[in-house]
């Protein structure tokens, strides 16, 4: 026991006649590990955009509301008349009446 720890901490496993055993498992090893950054760092990417896209949307939820609200307040009948009274249009005075038509059958 206190033998393999001991060659193991020199490194003698690395340079002994059956050595390509090892290297194998230790190459094998390494490349996973870069997978597994590799992944790590794109799930993050991800997870970033996301959120960037996320606020995104909230902005242009918020810049519709504010829109549709301008937009209803143009649509007020009180500002109509106040930007037909700039232009000199008055509403009528006279009521107004309701036309029948008879058909001629």
């Amino acid at each position: 026991m206190k033998k393999s720890i001991y060659r193991i901490l020199k490194g003698t496993f690395l340079v002994s006649d059956d050595s390509f055993k090892n290297w194998r498992i230790i190459i094998f090893i390494s490349s996973l590990a870069i997978v597994m950054i590799a992944s790590s760092h794109s799930a993050d990417k991800k997870v970033y955009e996301i959120a960037r896209l996320k606020n995104e949307v909230n902005e242009m939820r918020s810049e519709f509301i504010d829109g549709r609200s301008k937009l209803m307040r143009l649509k007020m009948e009180s500002e109509i008349m106040l930007a037909m009274q700039k232009k000199g249009i008055a509403p009528s005075v006279i009521p107004p009446k309701k036309i029948k038509v008879k058909s001629q059958q």
